[in-house]
């Protein structure tokens, strides 16, 4: 991988962690173990990709959406969603009352 490749990576791993109050994991995740993906935050782990143009089609198929459900045969479905949306979710899961409150 090439110096600008592992820059740009970085960038946006760091980027991710900032966007989402989490910290950037070290090594990236090459470590394994618990040092798996790029990001923590919220208790989750994230895997950080990022494509000049790799991802349009997401982007087109998300337009005017909350969210973008997507499956390949025999693999389990994956939501993609704005950042931005997302933090609305988990604000206003925050804010409802627990069972028994």
């Amino acid at each position: 991988m090439a110096k600008s490749q592992r820059d740009k990576g970085l960038r946006a791993e760091r980027e991710l962690a900032k966007l989402l109050d989490g910290e950037r994991v070290p090594l990236s995740g090459a470590a394994g173990g618990s040092y798996t993906g790029d990001v923590v935050a919220h208790g989750l782990r994230f895997e950080a990709k990022v494509r000049g143009d790799g991802f349009r089609q997401l982007y087109t198929w998300l337009d005017g959406n909350d969210a973008l459900a997507v499956k390949a045969d025999r693999k389990p479905w994956l939501i993609v969603m704005t950042l931005e949306k997302w933090k609305e979710v988990v604000a206003s899961e925050s804010q409802r009352p627990k069972n028994g409150a």
